[in-house]
């Protein structure tokens, strides 16, 4: 093989293909038998023969009212059982309870600062003119 570029040329390289073999996998349908399925329904008749009991109890109420510390036990007395109802009632109670106080104080401080500040202040200026004589009127013939 004969190069006509100089070595360091891209063009004058040698190119090698790559190549990648892929798998395509398919399925197809096909017969290869058949089922056929059917049901047949029989009837046979029987007699059911059983013994029912019922109990009736009687239930009668009867008033308490009474406060009670703990709920009493279902008990027996003859052949009446007895089963306590109980309900729970809410008690109010009010009571007056010292939740916190609060301690003041009163303390005093001194605290000496100096600040720059303008103050306006006035004077009065008097000044005596001598007095021109010629000018004056005369105030000895009024005496």
């Amino acid at each position: 093989m004969t190069r006509s570029s100089p070595p360091n040329d891209p063009a004058s390289e040698d190119v090698l293909p790559i190549v990648e073999e892929t798998l395509h996998l398919g399925t197809r349908e096909r017969v290869t038998g058949k089922v056929r399925v059917s049901t047949t329904t029989d009837i046979v008749e029987e007699i059911a023969r059983a013994d029912l009991r019922s109990d009736l109890v009687d239930v009668t109420r009867v008033a308490v009212g009474r406060q009670v510390d703990a709920v009493p036990e279902v008990r027996t007395e003859g052949d009446v059982v007895i089963v306590p109802v109980v309900e729970e009632i809410l008690v109010v109670e009010k009571r007056l309870v010292l939740k916190e106080e609060l301690h003041i104080r009163r303390r005093v401080e001194t605290e000496s600062v100096e600040v720059p500040v303008e103050l306006r202040k006035q004077r009065a200026v008097v000044e005596r003119l001598p007095v021109d004589e010629a000018a004056a009127p005369d105030r000895s013939a009024e005496s």
